[in-house]
């Protein structure tokens, strides 16, 4: 009987190369593949990024592959990176949202993208070096599953995957600490056991996001004002793109005390400066709704969501009010709920659903 499939995406991470191990030993025919999606990269560049996704990635996923025993291949993804992601997180930023990459590159990239060209070459599965875990709940439906690390966690970014997608997906790795997964690596003598994870966005190695926005794009991002709640000028700002909700440093406001962008107005090209307790509220609404542990929302259900990636979680009510719209009302107010990022919803360890913030 021949052995089931699995294309795992290494991406030259600890997280991935012991994913692959661990598929190898649970006797699966495992085949590595690098994603090349980062456009035109130096070398160095990426190495001094540790990033998923430029050269340094590849090389290191080949020797892994090697020290394994299993094929390793390039697939070219540039065209889908630069469509779902790039285009989008300018596109974001430019109307005053705040976007979250990773999770369209999850989406689009990772899974869409990847799997489907999987298929074609007969595998059966992908996998991922991701903490978290993929369960089929009792309602038959699958859901991913909170890591059993809280350190690590990673399920907030992977809310937007189908059904179909989470059917045809392994996450080995969710099972293990991130000391766990190092120690096997070292044990197993893998050359990427000390390797330091990726951080921040890894299109944006210098984290300037306004420059990589400005030389990117055409649009016009000229200075704007500061204005408060009231539409009193404070000052004047670098453009919109330099800015999001929640901020306090880096806005040279000679205010006598910390103050914080609460709004950002593209239209205007207005950013909204408040207090400290102007950046709370207890409640949002979202779009763009995915639902993963339930078949779609009915009436109202109690949930913890979380806003953003670091975010711990917060009790609150979710209700439908819309074919592709729900309203979210926390039991406490939460700071910095800002327009673009993710809201994730949780029924205990399980991902309930999500969408984007409005």
């Amino acid at each position: 009987m021949s052995r089931e499939k699995v294309v795992v995406g290494m991406s030259g991470g600890v997280d991935s190369s012991v994913a692959a191990w661990l598929l190898k030993e649970q006797g699966y025919d495992v085949v590595g593949v690098t994603m090349q999606i980062w456009q035109d990269e130096e070398p160095s560049v990426s190495a001094e990024n540790g990033g998923c996704c430029g050269l340094s990635a590849v090389e290191d996923a080949r020797a892994v592959a090697w020290k394994l025993g299993i094929p390793h291949y390039v697939m070219n993804f540039k065209s889908e990176f630069r469509t779902h992601v790039i285009d989008y997180f300018i596109d974001e930023y430019i109307h005053g949202r705040t976007p979250n990459p990773c999770i369209a590159c999850n989406r689009y990239v990772k899974w869409e993208s990847l799997l489907s060209r999987s298929m074609e070459i007969g595998a059966d599965y992908i996998a991922t070096g991701h903490y978290a875990r993929i369960e089929r709940l009792r309602n038959g439906r699958y859901a991913i599953r909170s890591s059993v690390t809280a350190a690590k966690d990673q399920t907030y970014a992977l809310y937007s995957l189908t059904q179909d997608q989470l059917q045809h997906t392994l996450m080995p790795v969710g099972e293990y600490s991130k000391d766990q997964i190092r120690r096997m690596a070292e044990e197993l003598g893998l050359p990427v056991a000390h390797k330091r994870d990726s951080q921040e966005i890894c299109f944006i190695p210098d984290h300037d996001y306004a420059r990589f926005i400005r030389e990117n794009s055409d649009a016009e991002l000229p200075e704007g004002n500061f204005v408060d709640k009231s539409g009193h000028v404070l000052g004047r700002h670098l453009g919109i793109t330099h800015y999001t909700v929640g901020q306090r440093k880096g806005l040279n406001l000679a205010m006598g005390h910390p103050v914080f962008v609460t709004e950002i107005r593209p239209d205007t090209n207005e950013v909204v400066i408040g207090e400290a307790e102007d950046v709370f509220t207890d409640h949002l609404t979202c779009n763009h709704l995915n639902w993963m542990g339930i078949d779609r929302l009915q009436g109202k259900m109690r949930v913890s969501a979380k806003i953003r990636y670091a975010h711990r979680g917060a009790e609150c009510e979710i209700e439908a009010i819309g074919p592709d719209l729900a309203e979210v009302r926390f039991d406490k107010p939460q700071r910095a709920v800002t327009p673009g990022q993710a809201v994730v919803f949780y029924d205990g360890d399980y991902v309930a659903g999500g969408g984007i913030i409005l």
